[in-house]
């Protein structure tokens, strides 16, 4: 039940790769965790003296965000979407934070060798003529896809702990499970199903809805956390490149880089002119690109006689209205 005249709260996952990630990210955000005990199981974020932080199991962060005895929580995605219901009460805030990544797949024994497709489990579950037994900690989330992705009846079986061994015993036909690296899987002699990926998965920012509505420190808060992880977020995926190019002026140089593809900055270059030993003509150039797309960017370079490149990281792209703050605002809007 809500507390009357509580902190603002965020739960974050008390142990795992979740919880690693998650102070991580806060800590590069610029919003490190003071936990000076790690056996409590509350803590703080002294530059957001208004928020108290509690540790918490991942799916139990979905419950409390849900019922406004927290007011953020960071947890896996798949795990917000087994448990968040469909009444509305959880909005999410960010759904890509940059870790935990893994998907939710079906996954078959190794020696169903003529099983390769969701077409070729439904002929098997029709020879068998009964439900296909499925044990899995996503119920919801399979029993949602085999009814909707193709109509395979299924017999769900809740299942803790490890589900690797569930088809070698017989208690189920196959598995639904996360997968990272699949290297549990093959010990096991499983494989996932070509076709059968229910959902991509990493984790993700949740916000209790009411409070956001009617709780001005709780928006007031979402909007700080989501202008320092989004720019954040935005600043790891691109890198600033700096580049001397011979050129008679701004605007000859300016409509070579326009002419290219990757080259073309956030909403332009920035060109500078350079002072030079032997007064040639030189200017500075200085653009972001993506990551992936350094390799394209050098070349285009190249192209317009850039030289001397210096690449750096990015640590934060501020934009004027974030994204992530709009969505927030027009989901909220919406109910």
């Amino acid at each position: 039940m809500e507390e009357i005249n509580r902190k603002v709260r965020i739960a974050l996952p008390s142990k795992g790769l979740l919880a690693e990630g998650s102070r991580l990210l806060l800590a590069d955000v610029g919003l490190p965790i003071y936990n000076p005990n790690p056996r409590q199981y509350i803590a703080t974020i002294p530059l957001l003296p208004g928020l108290e932080v509690i540790f918490q199991r991942p799916g139990d962060i979905v419950i409390s965000v849900r019922d406004g005895s927290v007011d953020f929580g960071i947890t896996g995605r798949d795990i917000y979407l087994e448990k968040k219901d469909t009444n509305g009460k959880i909005l999410e805030l960010h759904n890509q934070l940059g870790f935990g990544q893994c998907t939710l797949n079906v996954i078959i024994p190794e020696d169903w060798v003529e099983i390769n497709s969701m077409e070729d489990l439904q002929r098997l579950q029709r020879s068998l003529g009964r439900p296909l037994k499925v044990a899995t900690k996503f119920p919801n989330l399979a029993q949602k896809f085999f009814s909707s992705e193709i109509e395979i009846p299924i017999k769900v079986i809740r299942a803790e702990g490890a589900l690797e061994i569930a088809p070698t015993v017989g208690y189920a036909d196959l598995i639904v499970d996360l997968v990272s690296t699949g290297t549990t899987l093959r010990d096991n002699r499983l494989r996932n199903l070509p076709g059968g990926k229910i959902l991509d998965a990493e984790a993700c920012l949740i916000a209790n809805r009411e409070r956001l509505k009617n709780n001005s420190d709780t928006l007031k808060i979402a909007t700080q956390l989501l202008e320092m992880i989004g720019a954040h977020l935005r600043g790891k995926r691109n890198l600033a490149v700096f580049a001397n190019v011979r050129a008679n002026s701004r605007e000859e140089i300016s409509k070579k880089i326009f002419q290219q593809k990757v080259i073309g900055g956030l909403q332009g270059p920035t060109v500078s002119p350079i002072i030079t030993r032997d007064s040639s003509t030189f200017f500075a150039i200085h653009i972001v690109v993506r990551k992936d797309e350094l390799h394209k960017a050098i070349g285009e370079l190249r192209e317009i006689g850039g030289s001397g490149v210096v690449v750096s990281p990015v640590n934060y792209i501020f934009e004027e209205e974030p994204q992530e703050i709009i969505d927030m605002m027009t989901a909220l809007e919406d109910k």
